[in-house]
């Protein structure tokens, strides 16, 4: 994965053309991976979880920073990498969106009791 984080970085589309499962090179853009790491500034890779690790497959997400159009921006990706011939490859990947939101309190309805401890229902308290 750092691998080929680095060579976008670097620009170096053949490694990442090399990098690829065999598999999988007839779908792969080359011009349009070129664009996006010429016209991005790299900012970092952050490795979040490694997951499904086997002898011959394992999947990566990870996390690249980037800035483009002086927009910060995060390329958050689940990737998939196998084996083959004793060399791993890149496979396939998917964008990771945003997790589900998981409250701290428990959620107050409307006709609950305010939790501001007034006695009032929450809708005619401070859920207006």
């Amino acid at each position: 994965m750092r691998s080929r984080y680095t060579a976008y970085t670097l620009h170096d589309m053949p490694y990442l053309a090399e990098t690829l499962h065999p598999g999988q090179r007839n779908d792969y853009d080359e011009a349009g991976a070129a664009k996006w790491a010429r016209e991005s500034e790299w900012e970092g890779l952050e490795i979040v979880n490694v997951t499904d690790l086997t002898e011959h497959s394992g999947k990566v997400e990870f996390r690249a920073s980037y800035r483009r159009d002086g927009q910060q921006l995060a390329h958050h990706e689940l990737a998939e990498f196998r084996k083959s011939g004793g060399t791993w490859y890149f496979y396939d990947g998917r964008m990771v969106g945003p997790g589900q939101y998981t409250r701290e309190t428990p959620k107050v309805g409307r006709n609950d009791p305010c939790p501001c401890g007034s006695g009032r229902k929450y809708k005619k308290c401070c859920g207006r």
